[in-house]
């Protein structure tokens, strides 16, 4: 290998990019991750053998090719062909995902349908209501649609905004959802309506979706693909064949400065090992970077113009951080006729009042294999925060605390049946589309100037991606090295429309 590029993150974009590198060129990479784990925000998190997948991750992808990678490295479970999880550790499950909404101390169905189970819970006023403002809505939508306010009117009607959008959107951001762009919406739901929830609805009832759901919303997908110890395994197996075939990964090395020479190139990164103190410069002749934009900037040396560190400074992002919680059961059950059970929730959006919580997840209902004891129920209590915050800055004793007293307020969960506890903080896990984003094309089109710097990944790229998303930047980087057309717009249009760009 005669060329060396230097990947800053060694989460799904930057493996990826690793990977495909080894895989498919002479190209040796070299990644640099902050932290002493693979996946980023991908990662899994094992506490005395309960696993935490933070944020939680579907493996579904419209993409073939993002799915074909995947089980390329973890393929899917089949007992008849010796791919049992039970004596298999690499293997991919295939689960069934049910999310809910927790409001008025009931179930309500993700995404909203419309069923007599809704209607009862909500009351036949409650859904008049709805009924009649989603009409307005599809009559007289908000023009121009500028805000994640209008977005979610313009779909929902303003009655259903108010009762199932407004306060847990609000929560996870911390900022009304006026000062939110739009664009954050068409990111995220694309073309989830109630127009389109009901169209699924109607064909469920017709036949069962098999796994490629190729015609379903993502919001709609109803089955995926899951790895059997969470989505770290994955990451951290892509880790070990980018190590046996050739490739460098330098864990708890932090980037404190990126050398360029001002005309277009950088020369080289420096890089501090958090153990020892001691400072590193790689040098390459490729570098891509999945850091957040905002530190980026600040690293460049000499600096960047005025204008742009102006508009990296004022870029935003909202931290998170994780409650696990080992219960000897909820209060949460379903009525079977064998008896009562365990509800089979992955996820569970908390719209009740008077709680931080802002999800909870089922880790359980993920994967059987993530709990160390299945007697027991493993759960994750989801918080948005933003570092130095009230929340965040609680100590672990206190956030156990309040998450204890909050199961126990809405009803989930008596605190005398919580056997252990434990917390994960996430810094910089959601850029957000407020501050200065409004200005951030300018600092796009400044970064297509640097002829051998890819900008890709979550942070990256400050975009609000799913893992695969970001995986097909990486993917597309390496199409384009490899051919040697370099085209930066192609990666910074990728997931800007409503369908995937080879489904156009």
């Amino acid at each position: 290998m005669s060329e060396r590029a230097i990947i800053v993150g060694a989460g799904p974009a930057g493996l990826t990019l690793a990977l495909e590198l080894c895989s498919r060129t002479r190209i040796q990479p070299v990644v640099l991750e902050k932290t002493g784990f693979m996946g980023g925000i991908s990662r899994t998190a094992n506490y005395k053998g309960n696993r935490i997948d933070i944020g939680g991750h579907r493996f579904f992808s419209k993409s073939d090719r993002v799915m074909r990678w995947w089980l390329d490295i973890l393929p899917v479970e089949r007992p008849d062909a010796g791919l049992d999880p039970e004596t298999t550790d690499l293997v991919m499950l295939v689960r069934s995902r049910l999310s809910r909404i927790y409001y008025l101390r009931k179930f309500f169905s993700y995404p909203l349908s419309l069923t007599p189970r809704t209607v009862w819970n909500l009351g036949l006023w409650r859904t008049a209501r709805a009924g009649m403002s989603y009409f307005r809505s599809m009559l007289f939508p908000v023009r121009p649609e500028k805000t994640l306010e209008d977005f979610f009117i313009n779909r929902f009607g303003r009655e259903l905004y108010r009762t199932f959008f407004r306060s847990y959107t609000e929560k996870v951001w911390g900022v009304p959802c006026a000062q939110i762009n739009a664009e954050w919406g068409a990111q995220r739901i694309k073309g989830l309506s109630i127009s389109r929830a009901l169209l699924h609805m109607l064909k469920k009832m017709r036949h069962s979706p098999d796994l490629a759901q190729k015609g379903t919303e993502t919001s709609l997908i109803e089955r995926f693909l899951y790895p059997k110890f969470g989505p770290g395994q994955l990451w951290e197996e892509v880790a070990r064949r980018v190590r046996d075939q050739g490739g460098e990964i330098l864990t708890n090395g932090n980037v404190v400065g990126i050398r360029q020479d001002g005309a277009g190139r950088v020369l080289g990164v420096r890089a501090t090992h958090a153990p020892t103190g001691d400072t590193r410069l790689f040098e390459g002749q490729l570098f891509c970077s999945t850091m957040p934009v905002r530190e980026l900037v600040q690293a460049l040396d000499p600096p960047a113009p005025a204008a742009v560190r102006g508009i990296a400074g004022g870029l935003m992002y909202r931290d998170f951080l994780t409650v696990g919680v080992l219960c000897r059961d909820l209060k949460l059950k379903n009525r079977t006729p064998a008896g009562l059970e365990r509800v089979k929730d992955n996820w569970i959006y908390i719209q009740e009042s008077g709680v931080e919580v802002g999800r909870l997840q089922i880790f359980n209902n993920w994967s059987p294999y993530m709990v160390a004891d299945p007697r027991t129920t493993w759960i994750g209590m989801e918080y948005f925060c933003n570092q130095g915050d009230a929340i965040w800055s609680r100590t672990d004793a206190e956030l156990i605390d309040l998450a204890k007293r909050e199961l126990e307020a809405i009803s989930i969960a008596d605190p005398a049946d919580v056997l252990d506890a434990t917390v994960i903080r996430m810094p910089d896990a959601y850029p957000a589309y407020f501050g200065s984003y409004d200005r951030f094309p300018a600092l796009i089109q400044w970064s297509k100037q640097f002829e051998n710097l890819l900008l890709i990944g979550r942070n990256g790229m400050h975009r609000y991606n799913n893992q695969d998303h970001s995986m097909l930047a990486a993917m597309l980087a390496v199409d384009q090295i490899i051919s040697g057309a370099r085209d930066p717009d192609a990666l910074w249009s990728l997931n800007t429309e409503q369908q995937y760009h080879e489904e156009k």
